[in-house]
């Protein structure tokens, strides 16, 4: 097995025993708190770093495996998109959320892996094995779409449910105007990480291309 794919499936092993501990604390807390199944099923999926996170693992399958419905996340933009998505995921955390609560335990491992572990592997796994050269400026308004559907979906299940997952989302306390601002500073943020992911692919294709003798 080539260095690769073993970092592949470590990747993706890390990944499944993360977004598998998250599951096995939050669902049973959802259900105790009295949330039906399809309920806390929905409650859990509407966070960023589960689907962040699940995005990655389903890349890492991408290489490990052929299947033809995994295509899209063999995309170099999808590739890419994810850098800059779960490095928002990471900094987001540490700088916004890490101080509202203090984990213990399984909680606390689980939260480390989702915020930090899987986030720097995949970013250095990501810039040592993805196809470089392949992105334009061009993808990045692309890059942006699954987030804003992402956000758009949270802000109308929240219209019905009253609930949202993270604060700066939260309409019942901050108002419409307010989450409008701090959705366009979280959409320009993306779009900043977008864009130096793919600086980072046009430098890299270069230095690879230098290294490369003819």
């Amino acid at each position: 097995m080539n260095p690769q794919r073993v970092l592949t499936l470590v990747g993706f092993l890390i990944g499944v025993v993360g977004l598998v501990l998250q599951f096995s604390i939050s669902i049973p807390a959802y259900l105790s708190a009295g949330r039906n199944l399809a309920d806390a099923l929905i409650t859990f999926f509407t966070f960023y770093t589960i689907l962040t996170n699940l995005a990655l693992v389903l890349i890492y399958l991408s290489d490990l495996t052929k299947a033809q419905w995994l295509g899209w996340f063999r995309l170099e933009r999808t590739r890419a998109m994810m850098a800059g998505a779960i490095l928002l995921v990471m900094l987001f955390y540490h700088a916004l959320l890490a101080s509202l609560w203090s984990p213990e335990g399984a909680a606390w491992v689980a939260d480390s892996i989702l915020h930090y572990v899987t986030p720097i592997f995949y970013i250095v796994w990501w810039w040592i094995f993805a196809d470089h050269g392949k992105l334009g400026w061009r993808d990045v308004p692309m890059m942006l779409v699954p987030s804003l559907i992402y956000i758009v979906w949270v802000l109308l299940r929240g219209a019905v449910v009253a609930e949202y997952p993270y604060p700066v989302f939260n309409v019942t306390e901050l108002g419409y105007p307010q989450v409008m601002l701090n959705i366009v500073i979280v959409a320009i943020a993306l779009a900043v990480f977008f864009c130096c992911a793919l600086a980072a692919d046009r430098y890299l294709a270069r230095s690879s291309t230098i290294r490369t003798p003819e």
